[in-house]
């Protein structure tokens, strides 16, 4: 077991495979024998959760940008607070389905508020930023098809092509910008493959921080 966790952020548009992929390596971290904590933005403790439900419930009227944004910064900030930190000075591994470059993401660009102002609001305050982040990457169309095969479409999920592009727009401009902290994965592949590129990723980050032995989950079929 690593002395030294490490917390590590999962990005991408809709239906990339980012939930998928986060689990397979939380259990790739479980059969080395690390401690992991599998986490949600938003979402992860219950207040934060309670504004997930709030943000992305459809509304009458919609929801303002801004009060979007000032939704997902409050759920951030408590589950900063009181789950990712308590958990990382607890010695235990964090993995997080989407954070702080996802509103840049989807608010700065998606919604088309100011990239730069959104950014300096979602890493401000908590002062957590993670050491790996993998972008998840396909195109915009692939990915929303995945979403309807699901069935299971949100409110962000149904914004028209035009929003989802931009989103991964900014997305790809931030990986650009902060190469040492994120990688672009490609995620067209079969599951399994994909599953392999990010442990690879996660061994070329990390070293010799990480458990002994970690390797593709043997959950992840070809």
């Amino acid at each position: 077991m690593s002395a030294q966790p490490g917390f590590i952020t999962f990005e991408g548009v809709e239906g990339s495979g980012k939930s998928t992929q986060l689990y397979l390596l939380s259990r790739a971290f479980q059969a080395a024998g690390a401690p992991v904590q599998v986490t949600r933005e938003p979402g992860g403790t219950p207040l934060a959760e309670k504004l997930r439900a709030l943000v992305l419930a459809d509304t009458d009227g919609g929801v303002d940008p801004r009060c979007e944004l000032f939704l997902y910064l409050a759920a951030r900030h408590d589950h900063v607070t009181r789950l990712v930190r308590p958990a990382l000075a607890a010695g235990r591994w964090v993995l997080c389905d989407r954070f702080a470059d996802a509103t840049v993401a989807y608010q700065g660009f998606g919604r088309e508020l100011d990239p730069e102002a959104v950014a300096r609001l979602a890493w401000w305050g908590h002062g957590l930023r993670p050491e790996l982040t993998l972008l998840l990457d396909l195109p915009v169309a692939d990915g929303l098809a995945r979403v309807a095969a699901r069935g299971e479409a949100n409110r962000l999920d149904r914004e028209a092509e035009a929003f989802h592009l931009r989103v991964r727009d900014g997305y790809r401009q931030i990986a650009k910008a902060e190469p040492d902290r994120v990688v672009p994965i490609d995620a067209t592949d079969d599951v399994a493959t994909v599953h392999a590129r990010i442990v690879d990723a996660v061994r070329a980050r990390f070293g010799n921080r990480l458990p002994e032995g970690l390797a593709p989950s043997a959950e992840a079929r070809p």
